[in-house]
């Protein structure tokens, strides 16, 4: 059970409801009730004051349901032909995205809620989304450990196997150990890498290193999302416990799996929302390795967010690869222009390797 501010308590399992009543509950005024079955409670339901409630996505008897509007609480029902729970207490695992995997992609979680996704837009479509991304917001403010979080951001197309892949892994296994929590946009590539190296961090970099060579097997998504999710399926089974880190991903671009090494995923449809969200959570600064258009749109987000902030709040920015940023993508030269005589310059890097960037965030 967890009070929030004024009268408002969200009730988000079976076991916080029976708690509340046999603690002696009388009214439910301001109780936020989500994802619940409670077609085996209706003494409770009719002995309480149900007025202020709020019941979300709940399973009811048709007689309570009845009961409960007509007692002063708010039903709100699930959005028929929705893949997804609009109302989700938690975020997202790898494990519920990919059930189902072993026999094919399309039946999975994931992939149902993409198909459904890219249907025309209609108003159940849109305000099944939209209050879908709400629950996953509260679900992600909750979730929060009160460990410094780091975002990871680069290209999604590096390929298990090469360079670029593990030198993102060892990254992140290193500022996990440091006790920072590794943030990513939670998709393939540099941000697979990353959860990858904060999920291994408790072991052995020899471990990393076995890991790095299991994957290598199963170098992209294509052809085949189940033999990629298969090899990190294997990985996880081999280590079964790992350090905790965040994948922020978006069916936006679903054509792009999410990674299973992500142990917390907070998977959105709207893309802008994700965005914000990301940049938010990674209040301990942002490492941004080569990549392409979204990586350079995510640079200079986080540019615009520092530009405006006053000095409190101005987080670290490590852009790593010299030559890559100041030739092939020459983001470098305008971000100094832009941080000239601002809060943010000071916390302006540019790194050649990944081996610098962990002590300039550590402190």
């Amino acid at each position: 059970m967890r009070a929030h501010h004024g009268q408002t308590v969200d009730v988000e399992s079976l076991h916080d409801f029976t708690a509340r009543v046999a603690a002696g509950a009388r009214s439910m005024y301001g109780w936020h009730l989500q994802s619940l079955d409670l077609t085996g409670q209706t003494a409770a339901i009719r002995a309480l004051d149900v007025a202020g409630a709020l019941f979300l996505g709940c399973t009811l008897n048709k007689p309570d349901e009845e009961s409960v509007r007509e007692r002063g609480a708010l039903v709100f029902p699930q959005v028929p032909g929705s893949p997804v729970d609009s109302y989700r207490p938690g975020l997202y695992t790898p494990r519920e995205l990919y059930d189902g995997i072993q026999d094919g992609y399309e039946t999975t979680l994931d992939a149902r809620a993409y198909a459904w996704s890219r249907q025309p837009r209609s108003r159940d479509l849109t305000l099944a989304q939209a209050l879908h991304d709400h629950a996953v917001d509260d679900a992600l403010a909750a979730a929060r450990t009160g460990r410094k979080v780091v975002g990871v951001m680069g290209g999604h197309s590096l390929t298990r196997g090469s360079a670029p892949y593990a030198d993102a892994a060892r990254l992140a296994y290193e500022l996990t150990r440091v006790e920072l929590t590794v943030a990513t946009g939670g998709g393939p590539g540099a941000m697979e890498a990353a959860n990858l190296g904060a999920y291994l961090a408790p072991h052995s970099p020899a471990d990393l290193d076995k890991a790095l060579a299991m994957l290598a097997q199963a170098p992209s998504f294509t052809p085949s999302v189940r033999h990629w999710v298969g090899a990190a399926l294997e990985v996880l089974d081999t280590w079964p416990e790992g350090a905790d880190s965040l994948g922020i991903p978006t069916w936006h671009y679903g054509h792009e799996p999410p990674n299973p090494f992500a142990t917390r995923i907070a998977k959105y449809f709207s893309n802008a929302i994700r965005e914000a969200v990301l940049l938010e959570c990674a209040s301990g600064g942002i490492v941004f390795l080569p990549g392409a258009a979204g990586t350079v749109q995510e640079v200079f987000q986080d540019a615009c967010e520092n530009y405006y902030a006053d000095a409190s709040s101005v987080a670290p920015m490590v852009l790593v690869g010299k030559d890559f940023w100041t030739r092939a993508l020459p983001a470098w030269d305008l971000l100094r222009a832009l941080a000239a005589d601002r809060d943010m310059s000071a916390h302006l890097h540019l790194v050649d390797t990944v081996s610098e960037v962990v002590p300039l965030l550590a402190g």
